[in-house]
């Protein structure tokens, strides 16, 4: 159980993920957050690492760092998204294992999940089928995240759990072109349509997929329940239990960002899964349940763009 007084290391602390966690912590009053930048600790050096946990004897870790991005991403970089993730999770993974962390949680990610999974996706599908191809590097990486927690649990006795995230989107997200998820890349091409008066914008694949999304600040809000609360080897999903189309998203995001002219579709670029959206009935169980409404999230997200990368 956390304490105000703990030791709490938030691996990637800068990120999406990351911050949210930094800050709902701190919004509950825990002082004692170990946060190191890649300046500082680069989490892809197993000696590095190692060494930064015998210094600092972190009691709780979230490992929320990973290198992440939307399908071109993956698709240009397929090495990076396999090899950087998987040094990262061994070196936190391992290093809190050896110098006595009471408990990890280990952020994996709903694209573990067969391509084909039955929906909603109840956690016991992972490895029940093929993976989503465009996606496939970072996915694999992730399920060997999860195995190596599961393993040092049933060997070493380890307090490690691993949660599932959905499509996630708020403020500190990448907001890149060439690297941005779905929703800061639509984000970001909506509004500087709006601002050249383009007079349409055009959206990868034919919009008829289906996706959840979670507000960055309602994950953190259920990563600290979870280590307070589950305690279990098997993984646990994290999302809303709702999806919309990527064509109703696009609409969304053209009413939030003020942009008023066409939608195109480019089919020739993939779709990815046709769906994704998870069963949370297990995380539900435990008294969690999203707060944030997604329209409202948005057009927050939006603000924040404009106020800090725009």
């Amino acid at each position: 159980m956390l304490k105000p007084e703990s030791r709490i290391f938030v691996a990637g602390h800068r990120g999406l993920v990351g911050s949210a966690i930094s800050r709902r912590l701190r919004e509950l009053g825990h002082g004692a957050l170990l946060e190191a930048g890649r300046e500082a600790l680069d989490l892809t050096d197993a000696v590095a690492v190692s060494d930064f946990f015998e210094k600092e004897r972190p009691e709780f870790v979230f490992l929320a760092a990973a290198k992440v991005g939307g399908i071109l991403a993956n698709s240009t970089y397929p090495a990076e998204f396999l090899a950087q993730n998987l040094r990262i999770q061994d070196a936190v993974i391992t290093a809190a294992m050896r110098n006595g962390t009471e408990k990890l949680v280990f952020l994996g990610s709903s694209c573990i999940y067969p391509r084909d999974a039955v929906q909603p996706i109840t956690e016991d599908q992972l490895l029940a089928g093929p993976l989503e191809p465009t996606n496939q590097w970072y996915a694999i990486a992730k399920i060997a995240g999860i195995k190596l927690v599961q393993a040092y649990r049933q060997q070493h006795d380890f307090a490690g759990i691993a949660a599932m995230p959905t499509n996630l989107y708020g403020p500190n997200d990448n907001f890149d072109p060439e690297g941005s998820h779905v929703i800061p890349g639509m984000l970001r091409r909506f509004h500087e349509a709006k601002l050249s008066g383009a007079p349409s914008v055009t959206v990868w694949g034919s919009g008829t997929p289906k996706r959840e999304f979670l507000h960055v600040d309602d994950l953190a809000d259920a990563l600290v329940l979870l280590m307070n609360r589950y305690d279990n080897s098997e993984i646990i999903n994290v999302g809303t239990g709702e999806d919309i189309t990527i064509a109703e998203l696009a609409q969304i995001v053209a009413e939030v960002t003020g942009y008023a002219g066409e939608i195109a579709f480019d089919t020739s670029k993939p779709d990815g899964a046709p769906r994704k959206v998870l069963n949370i009935d297990k995380i539900r169980a435990l008294g969690w349940q999203p707060k944030i409404d997604f329209r409202t999230g948005l057009a927050e997200t939006y603000r924040w763009y404009c106020d800090h990368v725009d």
